[in-house]
């Protein structure tokens, strides 16, 4: 299933809002380029945040992805949950409120003008926190609580949202700053995504009562015991669900069964191993619960489309340049 924006996330053109957005994030790429030195994911003297620079298109890059803000402000990016695929750009923003297993590539990018990215992380309790201290959160709540829905999701940028992120930014200009302030535009930054359009999605991760806190226990035991038989009843009892309805919402937060999302986890760990490690193929394998060195080698082509041998040859291939 493809889906992408429908509508542009700006104000009309023209409009000083329109205007105004643009400001702020032509401001943004010019910290992005100026702070980060190179290709990749750059740490920033806050925590949290991370900047992105990426001068060409790339191949598809599967990661476990932690929940977080992505931001774009130039290039444009697809991403990856099961077989669902989001396309977004500058005019979108992207929230994962799960750590979960998602391959990503960027589409758009040259050395003239690279795919920049803010991204910041933040946890459920944060979110939890949030929400009880914001007089207008249970709308959100309400709505989440009908249900469980994708714990990954883009929406359109705003300009207080765009506006938050550029001064989070500019602190990393002035140190001195960072400790007292950047803790409080980080929490406005998650009072955006709350009380925006799409904030009931993000609000299912923070309701005590919820399905969403109850599928965040199991992600975070499949992500410990993925190695471990998957006896989903037990799984399911463990966090006060039946079987059917732990399939259901996980289902719907993930876009994928318990079994899939254990099979990513092992898969990515595996390759993980060979690549840095330098495993074979068949300990690899093992070394993440599987029996049977044939079925792991045709689910890990399935996944990233070569067996493992020849994924390795390209990936170092790859590495080295050629």
């Amino acid at each position: 299933m493809l889906t992408h924006k429908d509508t542009p996330a700006t104000a009309l053109p023209g409009s000083d809002g329109a205007t105004q957005i643009l400001l702020r994030r032509a401001e943004l790429a010019a910290c992005i380029q100026r702070l980060t030195p190179g290709d990749g994911v750059h740490p920033t003297a806050i925590g949290r945040l991370k900047l992105l620079r990426i001068t060409s298109c790339s191949a598809l890059t599967h990661t476990l992805h932690e929940p977080a803000l992505c931001l774009p402000v130039q290039g444009r990016k697809r991403v990856l949950l099961a077989d669902e695929v989001t396309i977004y750009d500058a005019e979108d923003y992207l929230v994962v409120s799960q750590e979960m297993p998602i391959s990503s590539q960027v589409m758009d990018a040259s050395p003239e003008a690279p795919y920049l990215c803010v991204r910041l992380s933040f946890s459920p309790g944060e979110v939890a926190a949030l929400m009880r201290d914001i007089d207008h959160a249970p709308a959100a709540a309400r709505k989440a609580a009908a249900g469980c829905a994708r714990a990954l999701y883009t929406a359109p940028t705003t300009l207080a949202l765009t506006d938050a992120v550029l001064r989070l930014v500019r602190l990393l200009d002035t140190p001195p700053d960072i400790t007292a302030l950047a803790p409080l535009v980080e929490r406005e930054i998650l009072y955006r995504l709350l009380t925006g359009p799409e904030g009931w999605r993000l609000a299912q991760i923070g309701m005590p009562d919820g399905q969403g806190p109850r599928i965040a226990e199991v992600l975070a035991w499949l992500r410990a015991h993925y190695r471990e038989p998957l006896k989903i009843e037990q799984l399911a009892a463990s966090v006060h669900m039946s079987g059917s309805s732990l399939h259901r919402h996980f289902r719907s937060v993930t876009a994928m069964s318990p079994l899939q999302f254990q099979k990513h986890l092992r898969l990515q760990e595996a390759r993980r191993l060979m690549l840095v490690d330098g495993a074979d193929a068949t300990s690899a394998g093992y070394h993440v619960g599987y029996e049977s060195a044939s079925q792991f080698s045709r689910e890990y082509a399935r996944k990233f489309g070569a067996p493992p041998s020849r994924d390795m040859r390209r990936m170092r291939q790859d590495a080295a340049g050629g």
